[in-house]
């Protein structure tokens, strides 16, 4: 009697961009030509010895600057194309793009931001909820597209956090609880075979740790 078939697991690696000169200063959006700072090109220098530990099947990211710099160090290393992803695009932030945090955060929208994201577009731009859409319409297509793989996506911080919060459970009005610095690694596996399973969240912000330690369990 042939044993049962192990069911695969496909692996979805989120990865922040390293630091930029605005960061935390400004809300950049999808402004162009905002590039690494030196102390973020050396972050994606030290996520890329930790990511090829892995057995990385593809490598995909935001078409700005900021990711594909970020993604370049550890396609290099493991000799593997960078695929241009739109979905993982930062939000459209609108109006709001360019502005300083510390003047938003005077905004009486800002509130509405932080405890109620379901009732927020960005003016002239996206809502969370077509953002978490977004976001989950790409990560599904991309562990269809690798059933069994390790997949790692450079993104962006807000983008993250609403995908952890989505494979927890969570409503949307609570992924504003996340935290997704520079560089930082967020997993999230999948049941290869069965569209039905729930994710599992293996790590979130994940700074430290050797990746090659991840277990589904």
């Amino acid at each position: 009697m042939n044993a049962e078939k192990e069911p695969q697991t496909t692996l979805l690696l989120l990865v922040r961009h390293g630091q930029t000169p605005t960061t935390g200063k400004i809300l950049p959006g999808r402004t162009p030509g905002l590039n690494l700072s030196d102390h973020g090109r050396d972050q994606a220098a030290r996520v890329a010895q930790r990511l090829v530990a892995l057995p990385v099947t593809a490598i995909y990211s935001s078409p700005l600057e900021r990711t594909i710099q970020t993604a370049d160090p550890t396609a290099q290393d493991l000799g593997l194309p960078i695929y241009r992803e739109p979905g993982l695009l930062e939000g459209d932030f609108g109006d709001w793009t360019g502005a300083q945090l510390a003047d938003l955060m005077k905004l009486p929208e800002w509130q509405t931001v932080q405890q109620r994201p379901d009732q927020f577009r960005f003016p002239n731009g996206e809502s969370f909820s077509e953002m978490r859409d977004r976001v989950v319409a790409t990560l599904t297509m991309l562990r269809n597209r690798h059933p069994g793989g390790t997949v790692v996506c450079f993104s962006h911080a807000d983008l993250i956090r609403i995908a952890v919060s989505d494979a927890l459970g969570n409503s949307l009005n609570k992924f504003q609880r996340i935290s997704i610095g520079p560089c930082s690694v967020s997993a999230i596996a999948y049941q290869a075979e069965s569209a039905d399973s729930d994710p599992m969240v293996l790590t979130v912000n994940s700074t430290l740790e050797a990746l090659s330690n991840l277990r589904v369990s």
